[in-house]
């Protein structure tokens, strides 16, 4: 393998990859033209400046920064916005700008992004970072699993279907869809498959005359007739496990645990 930095003048740059949901995948480099190299072209970056990148061995979260990393002109700041760049896998390395000798030195996540009206910043998150999550179950009244996911045993086919949008609101933040309960798609998911948030997965949060309401913004250009898959929710309590899915056996939670108030109930005669 290639060491890098063993010799006083050497041929290196640095690179960064992103690895978008939706399957756009883009590939930038330090260098002062475009590099091709693992079938991906990195573009020409020089504004890119990283920081140090530190690994140890411990548990705790390995820290990269990129300054100007979201401010390619590539990277579009409706797509940022929308939610196209969050959760985007990312890999930052040395290539030499010669050979196209390269190796990966960080592998992690975008984090949370924000926009200071300037240009935009991501915190950067390492694989470790599942290492935080707390992976011991909780009791809750309400379920834990993932609906339609691990534990709940309901197939995710059942409650998915494709529908054809018939009116969106951008005020709102809403989609209509013809000859559907509504009510059963709070908490559901939303898909687009088409349009400019193409892939982007919506959580629905309510339901009314409007249509369905969705957790993150919609954008301009989603035209009516536009398919979507749409998939129901589940409000995760026992009530609608049992009569709505006859899937209490499942259940993961504990709906008749006393829960802390019981400390502080006055007793009765």
């Amino acid at each position: 393998m290639r060491v890098f930095f063993d010799r006083e003048l050497d041929n290196v740059a640095t690179f960064w990859r992103v690895f978008r949901r939706d399957g756009v995948t883009l590939g930038f480099t330090s260098h002062d033209r475009d590099l091709y190299f693992s079938g991906i072209v990195h573009q020409s970056a020089p504004g890119m400046v990283p920081s140090a990148i530190r690994r140890t061995i411990n548990v705790d979260d390995d820290d990269a920064e990129v300054e100007g990393a979201l401010s390619h002109d590539s990277i579009r700041a409706d797509e940022l916005a929308t939610g196209l760049y969050d959760a985007a896998s990312i890999e930052i390395g040395a290539v030499d700008w010669e050979a196209l000798d390269h190796h990966v030195f960080y592998n992690g996540k975008l984090g949370t992004i924000e926009d200071d009206n300037h240009s935009f910043s991501a915190q950067l998150k390492s694989a470790k970072a599942i290492l935080e999550e707390d992976l011991v179950p909780r009791t809750s009244p309400t379920c834990r699993a993932e609906f339609c996911g691990k534990g709940c045993s309901l197939s995710a086919a059942t409650f998915t279907s494709l529908r054809s949008v018939s009116a969106l609101d951008l005020d709102a933040n809403s989609v209509q869809f013809p000859g559907i309960t509504m009510d059963d798609f709070i908490d559901g998911q939303l898909r687009f498959l088409d349009g400019p948030q193409t892939g982007l997965t919506f959580g629905i949060v309510a339901s009314g005359a409007e249509g369905l309401t969705l957790d993150r913004p919609l954008v301009a250009g989603t035209a009516v007739g536009t398919m979507v898959e749409l998939r129901e929710g589940c409000d995760h309590t026992f009530a609608s496990c049992q009569g709505r899915f006859g899937n209490a056996e499942n259940f993961r939670g504990e709906p008749f645990l006393p829960g802390n108030d019981l400390l502080a109930r006055y007793g009765k005669s």
